[in-house]
């Protein structure tokens, strides 16, 4: 499993928006967009301005960076999604929101998609009663995440998730408060279910990058 080891803050001073790497730390005056807007590198500052292809790129990088794909399961999801009958860019969006991790930090259950993509490759949730290590699952309706009941520190770290979790769970998964915690997908995610802080993402230009 692939994993990206330096600093993820300078994604997101690349990127120039916030991609809410790091949770919380994101939210409050240590983020690195709002005490370092530049670029990472000697010339950071002089930021020219872009080509087309850049901006095609640019938000392709934003978009992979925001749910923590590498370029191989890009490239996975988008010969999926151009063989769905429908919107390319929709189907794309809709299978990003699918993920096991993201599912899981959606549900509130870990504080980003980071820490998500850890407690499940560590073994904390299972899919349907069965246990499940492959944050990348893309998960289908009326599938159900819940923590392991027998590991005390898994329902331990999930609780604690919880108690700090600020955003709402979104319309299509459903949390259910019973004990372990669980969660429930209830139907395939939309374009209005993207996540807010990406929803502004012009998919039209990642998919013409991603045909050329």
């Amino acid at each position: 499993m692939g994993r990206y080891l330096d600093a993820v803050c300078k994604l997101c001073r690349r990127e120039g928006v916030k991609l809410y790497l790091k949770g919380s730390r994101c939210e409050s005056p240590k983020c690195a967009i709002d005490r370092r807007n530049t670029p990472p590198g000697m010339h950071g500052h002089r930021r020219g301005k872009l080509s087309e292809y850049g901006m095609r790129l640019r938000e392709k990088q934003r978009l992979k960076r925001f749910y923590g794909v590498f370029e191989k399961q890009f490239r996975r999801y988008f010969a999926i999604a151009s063989r769905s009958p429908q919107n390319t860019g929709e189907a794309l969006l809709s299978i990003m929101e699918r993920r096991l991790d993201n599912v899981v930090y959606r549900l509130g259950f870990a504080p980003s998609r980071a820490s998500a993509r850890q407690l499940v490759s560590h073994g904390h949730f299972t899919v349907n009663g069965i246990a499940c290590d492959i944050p990348s699952r893309l998960l289908r309706p009326n599938d159900v995440v819940a923590v392991k009941a027998n590991r005390p520190r898994s329902l331990q770290l999930v609780k604690l998730n919880l108690q700090s979790a600020s955003n709402p769970v979104p319309d299509f998964l459903e949390r259910s408060s019973d004990d372990p915690p669980s969660g429930r997908l209830l139907r395939l995610p939309t374009r209005s279910d993207v996540d807010p802080h990406i929803e502004d993402i012009r998919e039209q230009l990642i998919i013409e990058v991603s045909t050329r």
